[in-house]
Parts: C-alpha cells; sequence; structure tokens
C-alpha cells in the first residue's frame, strides 16, 4: 500500500519548480524525512532516483536532518546503480564532507568517511554521470586531508582519465590537480 509521499513521487519531473514543490512538501513536514530517505534506497520503489533528487533538494536546506541517518546514507550508498540517483546522491555526498571538515556541522565518524571514500571511488572509475564524478572528485579532495592515500590515488586517476572526458570533468580535474600538487 502506497504511502501518500509515494504517491506524490509519482508527479515528480525533471523540472526544476516541480522537484522544489515536492520538496518544500517534506521541508514543510520534516516527519517525512525518514520516509524519504528509505525511498531513496528501497530497490523496489520504482520511483526511487526522483526521490533521491527530493532528498538533494532538502539536503540543501536541512542538511542536519541527516545526522540521525548517517549510518543509513553511507551504508546505503554504493548499492545505488542508477546514474539520476547517483548524481543526487553524490552532490549529497559533497555536501556532507563539506559540513563535516570545513563547517563542523556534521560529524561523520571514521567508518561513515570510508564508506563514502569507496563509494565517490567507485563513481569515478565507472560510468557515472559527469556531475555525479565532479562531484565525487570534490569529495574525494576533501577526504584527501584526512585520508593521506587519497590524494596520490585520486592525482593518478585524474591525470590517465583527462584526455577521455568532458570540458566540464576537465576543469574540475584541472582546479584539484593543482590543489593537490
Amino acid at each position: 500500500m502506497s504511502t501518500e509521499l509515494e504517491k506524490n513521487i509519482n508527479f515528480v519531473t525533471g523540472y526544476r519548480a516541480n522537484r522544489h514543490k515536492y520538496a518544500k512538501e517534506v521541508l514543510d513536514n520534516p516527519e517525512l524525512f525518514q520516509e524519504l530517505i528509505q525511498l531513496c534506497f528501497r530497490s523496489t520503489y520504482k520511483n526511487s532516483a526522483k526521490a533521491c533528487w527530493i532528498l538533494e533538494l532538502v539536503s540543501y536546506e536541512k542538511l542536519e536532518w541527516f545526522k540521525e541517518y548517517l549510518d543509513f546514507f553511507c551504508s546505503n550508498i554504493k548499492n545505488i546503480t542508477d546514474k539520476s540517483s547517483i548524481r543526487a546522491l553524490s552532490k549529497i555526498c559533497m555536501l556532507l564532507t563539506i559540513s563535516h571538515f570545513k563547517k563542523k556541522e556534521i560529524l561523520l565518524s571514521e567508518n561513515q568517511l570510508k564508506q563514502i571514500t569507496e563509494t565517490c571511488f567507485d563513481w569515478l572509475m565507472t560510468d557515472a554521470k559527469v556531475a555525479s564524478k565532479c562531484y565525487s572528485i570534490r569529495t574525494l579532495h576533501l577526504l584527501g586531508k584526512h585520508f593521506d592515500w587519497i590524494h596520490p590515488e585520486l592525482k593518478i586517476i585524474l591525470e590517465k582519465d583527462y584526455v577521455n572526458h568532458s570540458a566540464a570533468y576537465k576543469a574540475v580535474g584541472r582546479e584539484i590537480l593543482k590543489k593537490i600538487k
């Protein structure tokens, strides 16, 4: 039996205004957050990608809502294969990492940092969308300040893959290579 949130997510489209409308519903009703994050990772839910789109928009406004779901989020991101979902989740990983290292608002455990690291490397080395790869590069750059082995590995990947990617990938690659040299 579908919940009201599931029914509403059926109507989500790629249009930003439409996605914002449904994100606002969750922002106005914080009790829906737990269900939303679970829908993102429910493999049997046909609209999990749309749920991820909404989760990304909610994360801009209420990243702190992730605090009690960090274990769930970090342990499940590696299981997602849908490219559209990965794009949204890679952005959330970047926001969580920025919050952990720069703002000190979200504190990720050592295990959660490792899970994000592994997943971002996986996304970087697969056929994920360019935006997902760019968010992963930025996330890994920040994580490299904590795990000293990341920057050398990231440098190898960026230098090897540089010529085969889009202008956006190359721009982020150049920026991060300058920072880690």
